[in-house]
């Protein structure tokens, strides 16, 4: 049996993707999750915040989740869950073990990539100090206490100023926690504005940016206190500044990673800025049929977006299984001044219709600045913003009439400028 399309992955992205592919003509399509249910993180997630841009209201992540798996039962979409992907094959032959089914070959006319992200752990980190339990990512403390029912601690430091984190910062406090602070490393918050607003602002947990902990201690096996130390510009800790924190638990909201090990070993190409694969503008990687969405591209800071852009790959999906492959001579696309990473990649003029979606992170915060499009040292169009942070992901719409302006590339970059 040769499916139309197999998407790896269940949650926010894959779930998008299948009803999108299905809308435009796919008729055989499975969705392959690991865990025991469809929803991914989102299930997880129960604070509101979610579906404002896609759905107009204010949901919950279960809820979100819920609206796309109840549009996959007004499809023919399959479901297989508690099943892992091992590797896909250049012919996109997709080799599956499951409880249901055991090993599986399972031949497809086109995949879409869409496996999520992970957190970075202490040990990718080096957090110097004792090994004692009550180390925990965000990630996995929210899912023991709103999944599970366990409550990871009672007095808290979080370090990394992730949304997971803030939110988290919440979280415990609300089950009746003491958070005594939130310790970020770099200068600036890496969570959305509203989330430092609504989760410490609003619970008077106090940030320290430009701070790090510099030791864990231990009683018992469990940790008891942790150090912190401001850093200087070079992240080093400044001797003299430490703060000590009598604590039983330690979160880390230190960053995601695209989950792209399948990726990897699959030999499509990855882009060393995103740590997710390499894409065209209708999400294709550079593997022909094998596209990618989510956060397995690139850490997006709202769900809303992950679900428009694998609408958009599963739409892509669709077109190549019924319309054959895309053609035309990309236009690479580049980071400039201040930006760190875009995303897609490439662009094929021939392929976009009357916009191309494109995002981007900035190194730094801006204040009234100017994002600058440039092609070949020619310039294209600029956009004005008032406000800029690399918490937030930015987004510009660049219209076909201007691609066929640029030469073989294209330059993103930022500065400084009165936007009044």
């Amino acid at each position: 049996m040769t499916y139309d399309l197999i998407v790896i992955g269940g949650g926010p992205a894959g779930l998008a993707a299948a009803v999108s592919a299905s809308e435009n003509g796919l008729k055989n399509i499975l969705i392959v999750e690991r865990d025991r249910e469809l929803g991914g993180i989102l299930n997880q997630c129960i604070h509101n915040g979610f579906g404002l841009h896609r759905f107009k209201e204010e949901l919950s992540g279960p809820e979100y989740a819920r609206r796309f798996i109840e549009m996959l039962k007004n499809t023919a979409v399959s479901v297989l869950t508690d099943a892992m992907v091992l590797d896909i094959a250049p012919d996109r032959t997709v080799r599956v073990v499951s409880a249901q089914h055991g090993y599986q070959t399972l031949a497809a006319k086109s995949v879409v990539l869409a496996m999520g992200c992970r957190e970075r752990t202490r040990g990718a980190i080096g957090i110097p100090g004792d090994r004692p339990s009550g180390v925990f990512t965000a990630g996995t403390a929210q899912r023991y206490l709103n999944l599970e029912g366990y409550m990871c601690g009672r007095r808290v430091v979080i370090l990394g100023s992730g949304d997971i984190g803030l939110i988290m910062a919440r979280r415990m406090t609300l089950e009746g926690a003491k958070v005594l602070a939130c310790v970020e490393v770099m200068p600036y918050s890496g969570g959305l504005t509203r989330n430092i607003v609504q989760c410490l602002h609003d619970f008077d947990i106090p940030l320290y940016l430009s701070h790090t902990v510099t030791d864990i201690t231990a009683t018992n096996g469990r940790v008891s206190s942790v150090t912190v130390a401001q850093v200087d510009e070079r992240r080093a800790p400044i001797p003299g500044t430490e703060m000590h924190f009598d604590c039983d638990t330690l979160l880390l909201s230190v960053g995601l990673i695209p989950e792209n090990e399948l990726t990897r070993a699959a030999g499509i190409a990855i882009d060393p800025r995103t740590n997710g694969p390499v894409v065209f503008e209708n999400m294709e990687t550079s593997m022909p049929g094998v596209f990618a969405c989510g956060n397995v591209v690139h850490v997006h800071d709202l769900v809303d977006y992950v679900s428009a852009e694998s609408e958009r790959a599963g739409k892509a999906a669709a077109r190549f299984v019924l319309n054959g492959d895309a053609q035309g001579e990309p236009i690479e696309l580049h980071n400039g001044n201040a930006v760190s990473y875009t995303v897609p990649q490439k662009l094929r003029r021939e392929n976009v219709e009357k916009v191309a979606d494109v995002f981007f992170r900035v190194r730094r915060i801006f204040g009234a600045s100017v994002i600058n499009v440039t092609s070949g040292g020619q310039a294209l169009a600029s956009y004005k913003r008032e406000r800029m942070a690399p918490g937030e992901m930015e987004h510009l719409l660049l219209p076909a009439a201007l691609l066929q302006k640029a030469s073989g590339e294209i330059t993103i970059s930022c500065e400084e400028a009165d936007c009044k």
